[in-house]
């Protein structure tokens, strides 16, 4: 089968890689020149595991295919997939569908032959029922149907996602566009994957109703953290007690400094907007936006107050910066705000992440980036561990306490024991744990 994926970003170049190593003919679309010509050179524009092999590979077998022409590449396609973005609209927060809605007046305009257009980007109730109408509207003849396909993968471990998902959703409201739909995942129909065949709207519903409940599962464990604190918990004990409940689950529930990233922020703040759009406000999830709102300037309070009160002329050391572990993504990352917590404070911030520098420089030139773990950690009066990267697993805290300034140590991922930190020689706050 032929696909065409429109937009080579992080979904479209994931989704449209592993369905050609599925055996699809995929070609992926971007109007970005630069960004073809990096992937057709094997340059990747992003950092996920094991993607630029898959690239690779599928590129030599000739399934995959990267071009800037639109027109042509959709020639024959069985499904044309739109992975565009969809970042929250300046000003009110409403997910903004410029590119949807140009990728789909574009499609009005050159399709030729029978085809299912697939919203894979994160949309709106209702986006598909506004795609339809402007490619029914331009007065096409060709059969077409729109179809809402949400995409549930996890930044770092993508690939093992796409390959082998919890569930595949697929709204349609055409049977044969469901029969297309089939035949693009019939790989994963072999495999036995859950395939759950919904309307249109309460598949684009889902991927947003998905989000904004993993996202409350981490503000309510980050809550009960300082609970705990209060009281003389541990979180972790209690994550453990309430995550072994097979109703409640254990994923989701790693108290730390609040979530980031390209889906949880943009997802459950354009979840509001719908639901005030449609008079059904979900208080809840307000709720939740403004206390991980809140927690990532806490998170820099809670470095200071380590520092004894006062940050002003002391120099901090963050290891980590991108949202969470094995990727570049800095969107929404909780260190841009414990970073500004902290310069706001008078402090020095030297950083280091394995993967996030380049990414980070742009968006806080204040501070200094590291060429190291220890290069970071060198004249500190704070080392705070942002990131739970491998590489900060496993830290020689002789070595660190050598190279500090001072043996202070905030651990905002519950990293370490705290009585092995303590025992050597370190003074240790965490989350949630005395």
């Amino acid at each position: 089968m032929k696909i065409a994926m429109v937009g080579s970003g992080y979904v479209g170049l994931v989704s449209g890689a592993c369905f050609a190593d599925f055996g699809h003919d995929v070609v992926c679309i971007d109007k970005d020149e630069s960004k073809i010509e990096r992937l057709r050179a094997g340059v990747m524009p992003i950092y996920e595991p094991g993607l630029a092999e898959l690239v690779a590979a599928n590129v030599k077998a000739g399934r995959l295919s990267f071009s800037t022409d639109l027109a042509s590449s959709i020639e024959d396609a069985a499904a044309i997939f739109i992975a565009v973005g969809t970042p929250s609209r300046r000003g009110d927060g409403h997910a903004d569908l410029t590119y949807v809605y140009a990728v789909a007046q574009e499609l009005a305009e050159n399709i030729r032959t029978p085809t299912v257009v697939v919203t894979k980007s994160t949309v709106p109730v209702g986006t598909g029922d506004e795609v339809e109408r402007i490619i029914r509207e331009s007065g096409t003849d060709v059969r077409f149907a729109v179809v809402s396909n949400p995409e549930f993968l996890r930044e770092g471990a993508a690939i093992g996602d796409f390959k082998r998902p919890d569930r595949i959703v697929i709204g349609a409201e055409e049977e044969w566009a469901r029969g297309v739909m089939r035949e693009v995942y019939r790989p994963l129909f072999l495999n036995r994957a859950p395939i759950l065949f919904t309307s249109r709207r309460s598949s684009e519903l889902i991927k947003y109703a998905a989000n904004a409940f993993l996202a409350t599962k981490i503000t309510f464990i980050n809550e009960m953290a300082d609970l705990c604190e209060k009281v003389g918990g541990d979180v972790q004990d209690v994550a453990r007690g309430i995550g072994l409940d097979n109703r409640i689950g254990s994923k989701f529930l790693h108290a730390g400094p609040g979530y980031g990233g390209s889906c949880f922020p943009k997802d459950t703040l354009a979840l509001l907007k719908t639901a005030e759009d449609y008079n059904s406000p979900v208080r809840l999830v307000e709720a939740v936006v403004k206390v991980n709102d809140s927690r990532k300037r806490a998170m820099g309070r809670k470095v200071i107050e380590a520092l004894g009160g006062d940050a002003r002329g002391k120099r901090v050391a963050l290891l980590g910066l991108t949202f969470k572990p094995n990727t570049d993504d800095m969107r929404d990352a909780p260190s841009i705000a414990i970073v500004q917590t902290l310069l706001d404070a008078g402090a020095e911030v030297v950083a280091y992440d394995p993967e996030g520098m380049e990414a980070a420089a742009e968006i806080m030139p204040e501070v200094t980036m590291a060429a190291s773990t220890y290069a970071a950690v060198a004249g500190a009066d704070a080392v705070a561990l942002v990131t739970e990267w491998d590489a900060f697993r496993a830290l020689d805290f002789a070595r660190v306490k050598s190279l500090m300034n001072a043996p202070v140590l905030v651990d905002l991922r519950n990293v370490y024991d705290p009585a092995e930190a303590r025992a050597a020689g370190f003074a240790y706050s965490s989350i949630g744990r005395v």
